[in-house]
């Protein structure tokens, strides 16, 4: 009977988190939208301008672009798909499919930043000719373009994670053009060629800090790991101090997906006519934590012959 109750107040929650996400959606395809048809004209003009001056830094901020156009479209169809309903088999829908975008974009962007620098390293090596004045004023038009995008997708209180992997696409590209600038002015007045090679590494080495963080947090809600600003042992003392509870084992405290935080534990409470004011102070504590789905399981008495796996 109380199991059943705490669960009954856990989907509550639950629901109440899902109709903010739902907010958070709208919000975020319509911003998705916006950067994506801005960072596709840019991608096009940077392209051929790259090409044309023969800059290394404009063409690794293409291909960059590249895939800010693919994460941005990858994004715009999670933030579309994640909202399909709950199914018996898939009981959280697809929320988690931001993460996995998340994670995919991470990736990419250590994986063309990697090949940037060893681009780079080959071009100190051997020099070659760029076009100074044509460098610059791509860089000057993408720098424009990406600050608009970058605004757009700047980070708001109730950001999901997809939408944040986009904006550090954008952010790296914003950061790439204005190190291309800065090469462009450096050739332009005193011909040193290198500038666009060392550019290119410092935009790279920026945007690797971004994606690891990125991928390492990701790979964190697939693993479900206890969230970074929530402390278990915190959430352990907590459900302690609460009168009734005994001791609590088998405790569990992960992410489901942005802003869908979860929590799951065993409780001995060896006085039945206690468990509806245990299960209503668990629920009021873990609101501390902002955990919105909360499973409660309620024994009477120790079962360790019952729970090993959970003991071991």
């Amino acid at each position: 009977m109380s199991h059943s109750h705490s669960h009954a107040h856990s989907h509550a929650g639950h629901d109440h988190s899902h109709g903010g996400h739902g907010h958070v959606h709208t919000s975020s395809v319509s911003r998705l939208r916006i950067a994506l048809a801005i960072t596709a004209v840019i991608l096009v003009a940077e392209a051929v301008g790259g090409y044309a001056a023969n800059s290394l830094a404009l063409i690794a901020d293409a291909g960059h672009m590249l895939t800010d156009v693919a994460a941005l479209a990858l994004s715009l169809f999670v933030a579309w798909f994640s909202q399909r309903p709950e199914t018996p088999r898939r009981t959280y829908g697809y929320l988690r499919l931001e993460i996995l975008a998340a994670f995919l974009n991470g990736a990419t962007l250590l994986l063309i930043s990697v090949w940037i620098i060893w681009e780079a390293i080959s071009r100190l090596r051997t020099p070659e000719p760029v076009h100074g004045g044509l460098m610059l004023a791509v860089a000057v038009l993408g720098l424009v373009a990406n600050a608009i995008s970058a605004w757009v997708l700047r980070p708001q209180g109730d950001d999901n994670m997809n939408v944040r992997g986009a904006y550090l696409h954008i952010l790296g590209d914003l950061l790439g053009f204005v190190g291309t600038i800065v090469a462009a002015l450096l050739i332009h007045w005193l011909g040193w060629v290198a500038a666009d090679t060392i550019a290119s590494v410092i935009v790279s080495v920026l945007i690797l800090r971004g994606a690891w963080a990125l991928v390492r947090d990701s790979v964190d809600v697939l693993l479900e790991s206890t969230p970074s600003h929530i402390s278990a042992a915190s959430v352990r003392d907590q459900l302690v101090a609460i009168p009734g509870i005994e001791s609590v084992h088998d405790l569990h405290v992960w992410t489901v997906t942005s802003n869908v935080i979860a929590m799951s534990v065993h409780a001995i409470v060896r006085e039945p006519e206690r468990h509806q004011h245990v299960l209503e102070h668990v629920l009021d504590a873990m609101r501390l934590f902002g955990i919105s789905h909360v499973t409660v399981q309620l024994e009477r008495k120790e079962m360790y012959e019952r729970e090993l796996h959970l003991h071991a």
